[in-house]
């Protein structure tokens, strides 16, 4: 029998945002540093400033960018259902059945969650809604964020 957990709440669900939001920056520094690596050893050292990528090498960094960000999200997802953020606000993503969400819906849910926040977090708003209490990525996903139980110590 499993135990029906409570809907994580938008307060909590932004603070996991913003706490992710640091990895999300230290990811996004640790490919511009891999990008200059492969820029010098294809390029050289001298006149790095002078090299101008062409609009293909700009449209493909921007892909691997968000790909490694989405990236982040999905092997977290997958591996336990939380983010470190989502693991310090004791939230946890999963199907209604209590299990971990599949490839097909983290990659869904990372493409809607995006699209919520980017017009303005509308689809971040909806959980404020009642009675369902779930933001339209979750619903769209067929996934949900709980609330975990305290660990007693």
């Amino acid at each position: 029998m499993t135990q029906q957990l409570p809907s994580a709440n938008l307060l909590r669900r932004t603070a996991a945002l913003i706490y992710d939001a640091f990895l999300l920056f230290s990811i996004t520094l640790a490919y511009g540093a891999a990008l200059l690596i492969i820029k010098i050893l294809f390029n050289g050292v001298d006149n790095l400033e002078d090299i101008q990528p062409n609009a293909f090498v700009q449209w493909l960094s921007l892909i691997g960018w968000l790909g490694s960000l989405g990236g982040y999200y999905f092997i977290c997802w997958r591996k336990q259902g939380q983010t470190l953020g989502m693991k310090a606000w004791r939230l946890r993503l999963q199907q209604a059945d209590g299990s971990l969400a599949t490839p097909q819906q983290c990659i869904r849910r990372s493409l809607l969650a995006t699209l919520s926040f980017a017009f303005a977090g509308i689809g971040y708003l909806w959980c404020l809604v009642p009675p369902a209490k779930e933001c339209l990525h979750d619903r769209y996903s067929a996934t949900q964020v709980v609330l975990l139980a305290k660990d007693k110590k």
